[in-house]
């Protein structure tokens, strides 16, 4: 009698169990609810995206404009190449089958072998990039490396007097020596900003457009909320914080930039109005891509062109951090581009990768992009420069992505946060 009586109340309650399983999760309601990323919803033709946007009243200006379709086209296997590096922010590819990572704070550049061998820190870089939290970050191989073995990477710099700044430099790799001469600093980030503003929206990435000059990205720095920080800073044309740079490999403005010229202007700028950008490709037909962090909401997907202002802090698909309302709220105003993808709520974007390779022929022209607080890969298939389905990658790994990168054999390489480098190949 006594068991038919516990029988019976397991089966009263049930439906009530089951109810509270299938019950979606909660609006967000308190500042830092959007650090929580529950695990992707992977059903075919269905957005990955389950949670409401951090912006109630938030809405696509266009179709395609956020959560796309999931939609899967390949299966791979993952394999740890080393689980030994110590924050590890960038991937660069040497002719001989080996790869350059640089190692953010103590800044350290490795050779890893594509066995997963490390080497030692190359010398030549000691005192280069002192700031306490952020240091040695982007590498990228100079468009004619085989020659000339030079190198260009980015790092953030805490100055004697306390200011700071994104900055870039260049140098000769000496990969039998393990080290790196004649290291010049050829951009510095306009203004450096006082300590007090330090933020880890620096910015940084690198990319070499196809007649050898040079993009790097610089962040608005705006970290802390302080009274005296300028929060207009990337809307302002008198500084680099919040830009798109253009360079000649010497450092030098790019001669076609839009603003060379113009009184009052930094003649480096190519393109302004960026609040975070973390991630930063160029595909095969000369287009260049971005992604960066949004506040509270609102991560971007930005098609980056020519004198172009992408609108932080005017508009933005997200709130602030508090819960209240960015500038006026607004999401789109006149002369102000709109991103061609956001996340609402966010995944944190990390590196940028277009895929192009034999092993996966299906993702060929795919972005990929790397989520930390997502923690995954986020495979986005392109249509006339619109976003119609997404895969999340990596997710069962619950783990924050770097860095993406596709190697000359066609395997996607990408670091996590704290210290291994993965390898995707097909299974």
């Amino acid at each position: 009698m006594r068991r038919l009586l516990i029988l019976a109340t397991i089966l009263a309650l049930m439906p009530t169990v089951l109810v509270a399983q299938d019950a979606p999760p909660a609006p967000p309601k308190t500042q830092g609810d959007s650090n929580f990323f529950p695990q992707p919803r992977m059903v075919e033709g269905q957005p990955f995206e389950t949670r409401p946007p951090e912006k109630a009243d938030d809405k696509p200006l266009f179709p395609e404009q956020t959560r796309a379709p999931y939609h899967k086209v390949a299966d791979y296997k993952v394999t740890t190449i080393t689980d030994k590096l110590h924050l590890p922010w960038s991937i660069a590819f040497l002719p001989d089958g080996k790869m350059l990572v640089t190692e953010k704070y103590p800044a350290h550049l490795r050779i890893v072998s594509a066995e997963g061998a490390l080497s030692e820190p190359l010398t030549g870089l000691s005192g280069l990039a002192s700031a306490k939290t952020l240091g040695l970050l982007d590498v990228v191989l100079a468009p004619d490396f085989a020659k000339s073995h030079r190198i260009y990477f980015s790092f953030f710099d805490t100055l004697p007097k306390g200011n700071s700044n994104t900055y870039l430099a260049h140098g000769v790799l000496d990969e039998a020596g393990n080290a790196v001469h004649d290291v010049t600093v050829i951009y510095r980030g306009v203004p450096e900003l006082p300590e007090q503003n330090f933020s880890m929206k620096q910015g940084g990435r690198i990319v070499f457009a196809k007649d050898g000059s040079l993009f790097m990205t610089v962040g608005d720095r705006d970290g802390n909320r302080k009274a005296d920080y300028d929060q207009q800073l990337a809307q302002k044309l008198d500084n680099d914080v919040g830009k798109i740079i253009h360079l000649t490999p010497d450092g030098a403005p790019s001669p076609d930039n839009p603003f060379l010229g113009k009184p009052g202007a930094r003649p480096e700028i190519w393109a302004y109005g960026i609040r975070s950008p973390e991630g930063f490709a160029l595909a095969s037909d000369g287009t260049l891509w971005e992604t960066e962090h949004g506040p509270r909401g609102g991560d971007e997907l930005n098609l980056i062109q020519k004198g172009k202002n992408y609108g932080w802090p005017l508009i933005t698909h997200g709130i602030d951090y508090p819960g209240g309302p960015i500038a006026d709220g607004q999401t789109a105003k006149p002369g102000l581009e709109q991103p061609v993808y956001y996340w609402d709520p966010v995944i944190a974007p990390s590196g940028l990768a277009v895929y192009h390779g034999k092993l996966f022929p299906k993702w060929n022209g795919d972005l990929l992009a790397g989520g930390l607080r997502g923690m995954g890969v986020y495979r986005l298939t392109l249509k006339n420069h619109k976003v119609v389905s997404e895969e999340p990658l990596l997710s069962e790994l619950r783990t924050r992505i770097r860095d993406v990168r596709v190697g000359p054999d066609g395997a996607v390489y990408v670091l996590t946060e704290q210290k291994a480098l993965l390898k995707l190949t097909p299974p």
